[in-house]
């Protein structure tokens, strides 16, 4: 048995409401960007653009035409309160309006803010069809408020897992913190789970890529987004749908 790293230990050992603190909440003005408006452009035939879905070499999940010429990559927790109010605020227009139309990519790229917690909601996530990632992400910041609970009132539990063999031991966490059972009535089922966490390689493996891809771009908070490969200090839907027009998502 190999023991967890002390990244994990030491972030299962601070409160989960202390942690939150990482995550951003505040708005500034958007970097501006300019651009031509863009056309339309339709999906495959028989195809969607909100179920074009593609792992990238950074470890996100980018929904969209590939080719979309306005780009926008969050890097974002799973656990943080801020992404949880974009998602809210704006998720269904980002997809309705702006991925679906041609003119716009999203990817989501995982950042490990809050260790453990983000970590099992990443992988569970991960084993999910890449389709149904980013709903799943959705899902889990409409709920955030009951997914926390799970850690925050069940530490005992999740401190005594660390101790258990690598194939138990993140089975153990998931189903101490409501994670199994919250993902089981999404449609990702008990066995589904267990053997998700029962790779305890790959989940550690998870955890240092999102890491390093977040230490290449020089991300330290979330949500932290990148339009068009710029940085925007933008954190909200009602700032970041200009930056999109802006870019040139737009009819004119």
């Amino acid at each position: 048995m190999t023991k967890p790293s002390l990244f994990f230990r030491a972030a299962l050992a601070l409160p989960l409401a202390l942690l939150i603190a990482s995550c951003g909440d505040e708005a500034t003005d958007a970097t501006s960007l300019e651009g031509e408006p863009v056309a339309a452009v339709e999906a495959p035939d028989g195809s969607s653009w909100n179920q074009t879905v593609a792992r990238t070499d950074k470890g996100g999940w980018l929904v969209g035409n590939p080719e979309a010429p306005v780009k926008l990559v969050e890097y974002g927790s799973l656990t943080c309160p801020a992404c949880a109010a974009f998602s809210v605020d704006g998720s269904a227009q980002l997809h309705e309006k702006y991925i679906e139309s041609g003119r716009v990519s999203y990817e989501f790229r995982s950042v490990l803010i809050h260790g453990i917690a983000d970590l099992l909601l990443t992988r569970m996530i991960s084993c999910a069809p890449k389709e149904a990632a980013v709903p799943l992400a959705d899902q889990v910041w409409a709920n955030l408020e009951g997914v926390l609970s799970g850690f925050q009132n069940n530490q005992a539990a999740l401190e005594q897992a660390m101790n258990l063999p690598d194939d138990q031991r993140y089975v153990a966490m998931a189903q101490a913190s409501g994670v199994t059972d919250f993902f089981a009535a999404r449609g990702i089922s008990t066995e589904q789970t267990q053997a998700c966490m029962a790779d305890s390689a790959a989940i550690e493996a998870l955890a240092e890529s999102t890491q390093a891809a977040a230490t290449e771009d020089k991300v330290n908070s979330t949500p932290t987004f990148f339009l068009n490969g710029q940085e925007l200090q933008d954190r909200n839907w009602v700032s970041i749908e200009p930056a999109l027009q802006r870019a040139g998502a737009r009819d004119k």
